[in-house]
């Protein structure tokens, strides 16, 4: 079945991605951008300015039949400070739900909106995982602006009769990826030995195109309407595990010095890079039996697949 499906935040990392593959896939693609610039012969683009700021939806909307909305803000700057969470709520709260408003104004059958796993918190504790029915306990201004953005929109949906679809990932990597991820792998070509060969932690990553395929099942899957899921790999992995698949992947030694983790927590904390050291140190574990069981989806690349992909 083809679609006319309208994907905002279509010149980011995993928005070029998913009108690929969309367009690979039959469907017609509408690429909603703030500015007007080259995008090729993917999708076709229509500007609609800043979604913080009244952004125009009306011509993106025209005839679509489902909205992937993956437009966010992901990071403030540092003059904004204890206004960070106003700014996080300006875009992906209250622009979501303007967008989600008008989508349905005019017809949408289904909202598939991108989430994030903290949502539901940091970390989590040894032998537990992240699942869709948890209680949500968002630490920071990012997570909880997702999450009334999710509140939000259920409830307009509830009263529009639009389907909506949420998705929470963790951690997204794959060609292209950019921030802490592409830090990372910076930081290994340069060959700089690195303190983590002890860490036994357990993280959940989502390998782009696994994401990218879970997003194109919930165009069309009929159990995916009103529901939220969870993604991942399904290969939980220390950090250090980490480092080392991707110096395999890059042809690069992996230079880790074991250094106990309860000394790397307390040299962070003393330096004020807590948050860091919870990153690195900490467990973050996501549950995806739920989007596997209803949707009978399951991962089409392993970690060590995506990260070869990466590397070429």
């Amino acid at each position: 079945m083809s679609l006319r499906v309208m994907v905002t935040g279509a010149s980011g990392f995993v928005g070029q991605a998913l009108c690929e593959e969309c367009t690979q896939r039959g469907h017609e693609v509408v690429a909603a951008l703030r500015t007007a610039q080259a995008f090729g012969g993917l999708a076709t683009p229509v500007v609609v300015g800043d979604i913080a700021d009244q952004a125009e939806w009306r011509e993106a909307l025209q005839r679509i039949d489902v909205i992937v909305h993956l437009a966010a803000r992901t990071s403030t700057s540092r003059e904004e400070g204890d206004d960070a969470l106003l700014a996080f709520r300006r875009v992906n709260t209250e622009a979501t739900i303007a967008l989600a408003r008008q989508a349905a104004q005019a017809g949408v059958k289904r909202f598939v909106f991108l989430s994030s796993a903290k949502v539901n918190g940091e970390l989590t504790l040894p032998g537990r995982a992240f699942t869709p029915d948890d209680e949500p306990a968002p630490e920071d201004a990012y997570g909880i602006s997702k999450l009334e953005a999710e509140r939000a929109l259920q409830n307009l949906c509830l009263e529009t009769g639009m389907e909506f679809v949420v998705i929470r990932p963790p951690l997204v990597y794959g060609p292209g990826v950019r921030g802490n991820f592409q830090a990372m792998v910076r930081v290994m070509q340069r060959g700089v030995p690195l303190p983590l060969g002890a860490i036994d932690n357990r993280r959940s990553l989502v390998a782009l195109d696994n994401l990218i395929d879970l997003i194109m099942t919930c165009l069309v899957h009929p159990a995916a309407a009103n529901q939220i899921f969870m993604v991942a790999d399904g290969e939980d992995v220390s950090t250090s595990t980490l480092l080392r698949k991707v110096a395999a992947a890059y042809g690069l030694p992996a230079r880790l010095i074991p250094v106990p983790a309860g000394l790397l927590r307390f040299c962070a904390t003393v330096l004020g890079k807590r948050a860091a050291a919870d990153r690195l140190l900490g467990s973050l574990v996501v549950d995806a039996s739920k989007t596997r069981a209803m949707l009978g989806w399951t991962p089409v690349v392993s970690m060590d697949e995506q990260l070869k992909k990466m590397a070429r």
